[in-house]
């Protein structure tokens, strides 16, 4: 399954009070593996930045002056999201901030049930802890040494890492045994059943049975030729 992890920068907390996406990261992960594929872009948001919103991410006039504004992105960002589940942290922040943009160029908007929200599985999963993503990345022993400042795609990476955490940490797609129902079972059968894992049979070469016998043959009792013809 294909979904993609997204962050986004602003010019502060409120699409309908005229702040505006200065930044947007994109990573891809399928079946909960990140691919190597991202998108990633400054925006020019064609209105001064706060020095509140300078603190945190330090995006600055000067360096977005000469950077697309959003309508010159939309086309490949939609074509990068595509129609997959969207996750990003406090999802609502950036879906609001996302379908305002695309609103005001005319695109279809990315509805709600498209939205993971990493916010509310942390809360889910670790009731009274912090949540923020930094307290998250330290729960999970994700390293955050390369983050200085708020950046969109750097926090995009981070978050994909906790996204599976979250969900099952790194072995979930990792299946050693296949699950084998019994229908209509008695509770006396529930408790009693197992995993089965499918026998798989591979024909060995004569080839390679010649050259195993004459290894062995070189060996004084070894032990697994002694359990072999034992």
């Amino acid at each position: 399954m294909r979904e993609i992890v997204f962050d986004t920068e602003t010019t502060g907390l409120s699409f309908p009070g005229g702040d505006r996406i200065v930044e947007i990261g994109c990573v891809e992960l399928h079946n909960r593996v990140a691919t190597g594929r991202t998108f990633h872009t400054y925006v020019n948001p064609k209105r001064p930045m706060p020095i509140e919103a300078f603190n945190v991410h330090g995006l600055s006039d000067r360096f977005l002056a000469d950077k697309p504004g959003f309508h010159d992105i939309a086309e490949d960002l939609l074509e990068f999201l595509g129609d997959c589940p969207l996750v990003a942290h406090n999802a609502g922040f950036d879906f609001s901030f996302l379908n305002g943009e695309l609103a005001l160029c005319g695109r279809p908007h990315c509805g709600p049930e498209r939205m993971i929200d990493t916010l509310t599985l942390a809360r889910s999963r670790h009731p009274g802890a912090k949540h923020s993503l930094d307290a998250l990345c330290s729960r999970y022993g994700i390293d955050l040494s390369q983050r200085q400042l708020h950046g969109a795609l750097v926090d995009a990476h981070l978050l994909a890492q906790v996204y599976v955490e979250l969900t099952g940490g790194r072995q979930i797609t990792l299946g050693l045994a296949v699950d084998t129902p019994v229908m209509r079972q008695t509770p006396a059968e529930a408790s009693t059943r197992v995993h089965v894992r499918p026998a798989r049979l591979f024909a060995v070469p004569e080839a390679e049975l010649a050259r195993h016998a004459a290894f062995l043959s070189g060996m004084e009792e070894p032990l697994w030729g002694m359990a072999a013809s034992g």
